[in-house]
């Protein structure tokens, strides 16, 4: 019997999540709250103005459509608690509740969780006074440090100071400032590692862990990245850049480690953990757990899930995980390039007609995912946001979808489109791909 599933986001993540949960022969209809132009555009999908955080209201109408399983894409609803609000009201929902979200939402949390775990990570420490922060920046034993909000701040609040004045100047405008409100009360200021980043997403149902391939994503704005940090500008998958063995560690002693400290703590994890890392010199490196998909990770991801989705998050949340095999089509590469609008990621730009996606779209093994467009004057599509799209390629080879990504993207415009032109140098630049 085909079920109805409802996501909540209205972003690329969840435009990458729909496409995949309509490919399901267990699907009968996908409902997405907000959603998006985009999103609607998907058969068997249909976009729902709902507020999804009157929960008796959204309980309720969860009910009436017969829902069978909700997926929460963002963070911030699950910090806010709906997985435990919708559990009330006996709705199966695929992610964690506000204890488990807390692994993101809360970085000096997050930090004395792996310390108690022996998860490696960076030597740290947390402070809610600034004066307190800049005196332990100026005698720091660290040649580099890293300042971040510990709370949530939509992707940025992480700055990567290259001096202590500059560390110093960020406590300042974190906490003194308040730049990201309430998620600045606390910083965590931590060693800087050097290395590749990587991120290893897995599904887990609190007990089995299934790792994804590893990937990629691009934070800076500028090719080589160049200049300030955003919600990311590209993705790719698999990385090379780390090894099996390095990512069979990864499995063990970060991701299956975390979902038992989490178990021991009285938290039943299920949905997605992401773990940031950093491959070291030494071995990788945890920079930080996220409670959810990544985004622009979901998008490569997706394209190459050789699985139904469905299946996977309903195995998650019935605690059958270790009997579902997970596949992934292993001799593929995908490739997403982010176009972002005029002047992010300071400001955005709205209201901008976009060109050329008709082309795109018709090409084999190309899928757009719409991140911020919203319908315009004579049913034209506009900018409505930072990121506006991620044009996605998925070919045998990792330069191939590269340069096949780059080009797609060169050929969507609107006035003042930025993209990056470099997605995957990384591969490329440490020979790990000829």
């Amino acid at each position: 019997m085909s079920k109805n599933v409802l996501v909540i986001g209205s972003g690329g993540r969840e435009h990458a999540l729909c496409w995949k949960l309509a490919d399901s022969p267990l699907v009968k209809q996908i409902f997405c709250a907000p959603g998006s132009v985009g999103i609607s555009s998907i058969v068997k999908v249909e976009s729902v103005d709902i507020n999804i955080k009157d929960y008796p209201v959204l309980a309720e109408w969860c009910k009436q459509k017969n829902i069978d399983l909700v997926i929460v894409g963002p963070e911030d609803p699950l910090a806010d608690g709906i997985v435990d609000a919708l559990s009330s009201y006996g709705i199966k929902c695929f992610g964690p509740t506000k204890s488990g979200a807390e692994i993101e939402a809360n970085k000096d949390w997050a930090k004395k969780f792996m310390a108690k775990y022996q998860i490696p990570t960076a030597r740290y420490q947390s402070f809610t006074d600034a004066e307190a922060a800049k005196n332990f920046i100026n005698n720091a034993p660290f040649p580099a440090l890293v300042v971040k909000a510990s709370g949530l701040a939509a992707g940025k609040g992480v700055v990567v100071a290259s001096s202590k004045e500059e560390a110093c100047a960020a406590v300042d405008e974190i906490m003194t400032d308040a730049k990201y409100g309430s998620a600045g009360q606390t910083v965590v200021i931590e060693e800087v590692l050097e290395g590749d980043e990587v991120s290893v997403l897995a599904f887990t149902d609190g007990e089995t862990v299934s790792l994804m391939p590893p990937s990629q994503d691009h934070k800076r704005i500028g090719d080589g990245d160049t200049g300030p940090n955003t919600g990311g500008m590209g993705a790719y998958c698999p990385c090379p850049l780390i090894t099996p063995e390095q990512l069979a560690d990864v499995k063990e002693q970060v991701l299956q480690r975390a979902v038992d400290g989490l178990k021991a703590e009285g938290i039943h994890y299920v949905g997605v953990l992401y773990a940031g890392m950093m491959v070291t010199k030494s071995g990788p490196m945890t920079l930080e757990f996220n409670c959810r998909f990544g985004d622009p990770e979901t998008q490569v991801l997706m394209l190459l899930l050789d699985s139904d989705l469905y299946t996977i998050m309903r195995a998650c949340v019935d605690g059958t995980l270790k009997q579902v095999q997970v596949k992934w089509e292993t001799e593929m590469c995908a490739v997403g390039v982010v176009i972002a609008s005029k002047g992010y990621p300071v400001t955005s730009t709205k209201g901008c007609v976009i060109s050329g996606l008709s082309q795109v779209q018709s090409q084999p093994n190309i899928v757009v995912f719409h991140s911020g467009v919203a319908r315009g004057a004579n049913d034209s599509l506009v900018t409505a946001g930072g990121r506006v799209i991620l044009v996605a390629a998925k070919r045998s080879s990792l330069r191939t979808a590269a340069s096949v990504a780059t080009s797609a993207a060169a050929a969507i415009d609107f006035p003042g489109a930025q993209y990056r032109k470099d997605i995957a140098h990384r591969a490329f630049s440490n020979s790990v791909i000829a």
